[in-house]
C-alpha cells in the first residue's frame, strides 16, 4: 500500500467505532480493554504500530471489523501482520497460536499486553469462580507458550520473531 497510513489516533477512533457496542465479561465497556492493551504497549516500549496494533488485536476476532477491511485499511502492512498474529481462529489449536504469535515480529509484545489486562486481579475478581479460574489457568497456559513467565519477557519480544522457534 503506498500514500499516507492511518495514525495511532486515527485507528483509535477506528477501533473504539467498531467496538462501541461490546462489552467485556464483566459487562464494562470493551473499549476500556482495547484502551489498557495499547497502553499496556507502550508502557512496555512498543512503536506505533504495536499501538495501533494494540487497538486494533480483537478487532477481526470480534468481528467488529472484517478481514477484508483490515486487508484493505490504509496501515503497514507490519501492523496487519500483528493484528492477524494475535487473532485467534475457530478451532485452532492453542500451540499453532502462539507459534504465529511468536514469528509475527512485534505480535508478542501486543499479546503479553493483552494477556496482561486480561489477567489482572482486580478485573477477574468481578467474574464468578469458575469463570474466573478457567480464565486464569488459560492466561497462565498462553504465557507459559509464549515464554512469558515469572514475569519476564522475552528480549526479542518487541520488533523481532523468536529465532528459537524457527
Amino acid at each position: 500500500m503506498t500514500g499516507r497510513h492511518l495514525s495511532v489516533s486515527e485507528v483509535e477512533a477506528i477501533a473504539r467505532a467498531a467496538h462501541a457496542r461490546q462489552t467485556d465479561k464483566a459487562g464494562r465497556p470493551y473499549v476500556e480493554h482495547l484502551a489498557a492493551v495499547a497502553e499496556g504497549v507502550r508502557v512496555r516500549g512498543g512503536d506505533e504500530g504495536q499501538i495501533a496494533a494494540a487497538w486494533l488485536h480483537d478487532a477481526v476476532e470480534d468481528d467488529a471489523l472484517s478481514a477484508e477491511w483490515l486487508a484493505d485499511a490504509a496501515l503497514p502492512q507490519e501492523v496487519k501482520d500483528m493484528v492477524l498474529a494475535v487473532t485467534k481462529r475457530p478451532g485452532e489449536k492453542l500451540s499453532s497460536y502462539t507459534a504465529r504469535i511468536l514469528a509475527t515480529p512485534g505480535a508478542l509484545l501486543v499479546k503479553e499486553a493483552d494477556l496482561a489486562h486480561n489477567a489482572d486481579p482486580t478485573r477477574l475478581a468481578v467474574l464468578d469462580e469458575p469463570t474466573r479460574t478457567r480464565l486464569t489457568a488459560k492466561y497462565a497456559q498462553v504465557r507459559g507458550l509464549l515464554g512469558l513467565v515469572g514475569g519476564e519477557s522475552p528480549s526479542d519480544r518487541k520488533n523481532s520473531a523468536n529465532p528459537e522457534t524457527h
